[in-house]
């Protein structure tokens, strides 16, 4: 399959970005660095092409019975301008994807992660039934993330309406340095922050306003490395390390998400209600005491019995530790549990410790 590039992968190239493929994209992994991009958008703004994410455009008189079915949360409770995160799970009750639920006036927007877009379509599509209308709008739109405590006032600069009064979880419609734009006070840092929806011809032209005005803010580019950093110090999950079709929300720690009394039954809904029921095991938090490295699918043990499964991990520049998300089997679930981590048949030891790492401040 052929490796697509966004509108503003020679931008990337030309601010020395290592590019890397990423869900059938070309995309920066860092520019200076990914611990010094990360600190960055702790203390000033950064500013990633998130363009390879998925849009989908629903329409219809029954569109809200459809989706209500084919996701966990409640859509019947957004109002216009308002954002709902969610997911859609397989009968089994495992997870097709994560994702994020917009309401306009006349039609709803729903973004999912980019490696599942062409899965997530078909899924949405072999559902369809009623007056429903669906839309792949993906390829139309660049998706830029401004994130950080200097995210406000530079998008204030450049937006032709307060973009103050956007509550969290909320959008309004307006221009981002000249360009039509929906603008989304989303993020996936744990910082305030941005998430500007355009038309793929105004792309440059918003980057590069956007860096233009963004030098007294202390903008920089900001690759993938940073952005995953960055969630896992707040413990933001991702698709494919730390929930898949092999596990259910409840125990993948975003229950409430998952609105088991709403009107309508959602596909997966009776798993989840033996989750809640009877868990067997749980996504927890973790920090690797002393020196070592905390990868997906490492190991955890109690003594000789294994307990567990690291399903994300990294170095976190905020707090500095070495912390990560894993699965372990109840009753080793509990702060403060001591376990011990297995790399390569050498023993690190692990403590399960709060969630999240880093709060912002």
């Amino acid at each position: 399959m052929d490796v697509k590039k966004t509108a503003l992968y020679d931008r990337h190239v030309a601010l020395g970005a290592k590019m890397v493929p990423f869900a059938g994209f070309m995309m920066p992994i860092q520019y200076s660095g990914i611990i010094e991009e990360h600190l960055n958008v702790r203390s000033h703004v950064g500013a990633f092409d998130v363009s390879h994410m998925g849009e989908f455009i629903f329409r219809g008189k029954d569109v809200e019975q459809y989706l209500n079915r084919m996701t966990t949360n409640n859509v019947s409770s957004l109002e216009v301008g308002q954002i709902q995160y969610s997911c859609m799970l397989y009968d089994n009750g495992g997870v097709v994807d994560d994702l994020l639920v917009y309401r306009f006036a006349d039609h709803y927007m729903i973004v999912v992660n980019a490696a599942n877009l062409a899965k997530d379509y078909d899924w949405f599509k072999s559902h369809l039934e009623g007056d429903v209308t669906l839309e792949d709008i993906s390829d139309s739109i660049t998706l830029i993330a401004v994130q950080g405590p200097n995210a406000l006032p530079l998008i204030s600069e450049l937006a032709d309406a307060p973009v103050a009064g956007i509550e969290y979880y909320h959008f309004g419609e307006g221009k981002v340095a000249g360009a039509p734009a929906i603008i989304s006070r989303t993020g996936y840092t744990g910082e305030d922050g941005f998430e500007i929806y355009v038309d793929l011809k105004y792309s440059t032209q918003l980057w590069d306003k956007l860096f233009t005005a963004g030098k007294k803010y202390g903008l920089k580019p900001t690759g993938l490395g940073a952005r995953d950093s960055l969630r896992l110090e707040v413990c933001y999950r991702l698709y494919g390390n730390d929930m898949d079709q092999t596990c259910n929300p409840i125990e993948a720690g975003i229950g409430w998400i998952v609105k088991t009394k709403k009107k309508a039954d959602f596909i997966g809904k009776p798993v989840c209600l033996k989750a809640k029921a009877e868990p067997t095991r749980k996504l927890v938090g973790f920090e690797l005491l002393g020196k070592g490295i905390a990868r997906q699918h490492y190991p955890l043990y109690k003594g000789d019995v294994k307990v567990g499964e690291v399903t994300s991990g990294c170095y976190s520049p905020s707090v500095d530790k070495v912390v990560g998300l894993a699965y372990v089997d109840l009753p080793f679930d509990a702060d403060g549990t001591e376990l011990e981590m297995d790399v390569r048949g050498k023993r690190f030891p692990t403590k399960i410790v709060p969630t999240p790492f880093y709060v912002r401040k």
